[in-house]
């Protein structure tokens, strides 16, 4: 304590403190990114809209009376009506239901073909990054597919693998797994490349250096300082991932590659609508209109989600 300055006493300490105010409690990473996120209004309103695409698609058959494959050919091609409010289709069959249980295909196999391209994808480019010698042919690799034409390449491996899969795991498991499949392997490159250069950029900090310096082996190494520190693009590329493959999907079941005919998706919809477009055009435009909304609110998802996980963004 200084000569002739008077000691504090706790009223004033007590004063001082209320002066300063009260003290924020620390925010998270998680809690800035959130607000960002909801900050971003497209953003938002994509992802309601994609909550309630998924509701659409799993709850919806269960309240909606029709099944989308009972058909009644006295009610065909019936424009909108109360019992139908979207219509029929050419054998009687109620329209809304089959929209119903299109999404639900469509929506499983752009998610779960995306789950296999983000695994494909982040483990050559983690490899690809982080061990120098194995970068250049793994990035090779990743050229090749890229040069490669995808539909035509979707297409013959449709062709080639369909009827023994199909033998195997019946009809329509047997295009489900083939499907997932052909668009996974054909969609990881995009994540390889993105997942390299953040790891190449992360080999350089400072931790990295002080672990490696301590022995810490290359698989934790991996596990604990380079994998959750590429958390941020492999969701990003995730949510980019889903809307790619479901497009995909759509396109292949729209040329008549995908799923059987009497099993609903919206590219099939939509290949089945082709021949009544002149006379019956809202047959395209729900499904159209589907698969065009569910895309634009994924895209935007992954909009708000680049946004938001980018620190020099969020930290302004």
């Amino acid at each position: 304590m200084q000569d002739g300055a008077a000691p504090k006493t706790v009223v004033d300490q007590a004063m001082i403190d209320a002066a300063e105010g009260p003290s924020r409690p620390a925010r998270s990473q998680w809690r800035d990114v959130f607000d960002q996120f909801a900050a971003h209004k497209g953003a938002m309103a994509g992802l309601i809209f994609f909550i309630f695409i998924i509701l659409f698609v799993t709850i919806g058959p269960l309240i909606w009376p029709y099944d989308p494959t009972f058909i009644d050919i006295r009610a065909r091609n019936s424009g909108p009506t109360w019992a139908h409010p979207i219509g029929t289709d050419q054998l009687g069959r109620d329209m809304l239901a089959r929209l119903m249980a299109g999404g639900q295909v469509s929506l499983a196999v752009g998610m779960t073909a995306m789950l296999l391209a983000l695994l494909v994808g982040t483990l050559i480019g983690v490899i690809a990054g982080y061990f120098k010698r194995l970068d250049g042919p793994l990035m090779r690799f990743t050229d090749l597919f890229l040069a490669l034409p995808l539909l035509p390449l979707l297409l013959v491996i449709v062709m080639l693998f369909r009827e023994s899969l199909n033998s195997a795991f019946g009809p329509e498991g047997g295009i489900f797994i083939l499907m997932v499949t052909a668009i996974g392997i054909t969609s990881w490159m995009q994540t390889a490349r993105i997942v390299r250069g953040d790891v190449l950029a992360l080999k350089e900090q400072e931790f990295v250096l002080a672990a490696r310096s301590i022995g810490t082996p290359p698989r934790r190494m991996i596990g604990r300082h380079v994998l959750p520190n590429v958390l941020s693009p492999i969701m990003v590329s995730a949510t980019l991932g889903i809307a790619t493959a479901i497009i995909t999907e759509s396109a292949l079941s729209f040329l008549g590659l995908g799923f059987p005919p009497d099993f609903p998706t919206w590219g099939r919809l939509l290949n089945d609508a082709t021949d009544y477009l002149q006379q019956y055009p809202s047959r395209v435009i729900w499904p159209g209109l589907a698969i065009s909304l569910t895309v634009l609110s994924v895209n935007y998802i992954g909009d708000g989600l680049r946004d938001a996980l980018d620190p020099r963004i969020r930290g302004r």
